[in-house]
């Protein structure tokens, strides 16, 4: 997990494309930027970033499914809890599941915990859109760095 950067998926664990589900894990750095002012003295990960990890998840879900065919988009963030806060050194486990995936929309249901306990969920929209010139590539070398992509699909 690099914060700074939005690398926020280290490997993919599972990916079921007949139950349509995603399972990641994360580590959280134990030095990052975004530390220096979230908070100084007492470093915690900002929601923002929690969030941008579920929808992470629920992206390579998507291109999973669709075989990297369209580029999901992030439009909409929907019931989204925090219950606790994340540190460095925490080991996230992300599960995604897609909902629903038709006329050019998708929607997942996603979830972080760290040793069994819920971090946060929220319910995530994503316009399902041609890949921008280019980005296709990039999206296959950043699947198969985090173990999405074996093979090119």
């Amino acid at each position: 997990m690099r914060l700074e950067y939005f690398e926020m998926i280290d490997r993919v664990t599972t990916l079921d494309r007949e139950t349509k589900r995603i399972e990641v894990s994360s580590v959280v750095p134990q030095e990052s930027p975004v530390f220096e002012g979230h908070f100084p003295g007492h470093p915690l990960v900002p929601g923002v970033l929690l969030t941008e990890t579920m929808a992470q998840a629920s992206g390579y879900l998507v291109l999973g499914v669709m075989g990297f065919t369209h580029m999901p988009f992030l439009m909409g963030v929907d019931k989204a809890r925090f219950r606790t806060f994340v540190g460095p050194g925490t080991v996230l486990n992300v599960t995604a599941q897609l909902e629903h995936e038709g006329s050019g929309y998708a929607v997942t249901k996603a979830r972080i915990t760290a040793e069994g306990k819920p971090i946060c969920d929220a319910e995530l929209r994503f316009r399902i859109m041609p890949f921008p010139e280019g980005m296709d590539g990039l999206m296959r070398a950043q699947a198969r760095r985090i173990g999405l992509l074996e093979e090119t699909v």
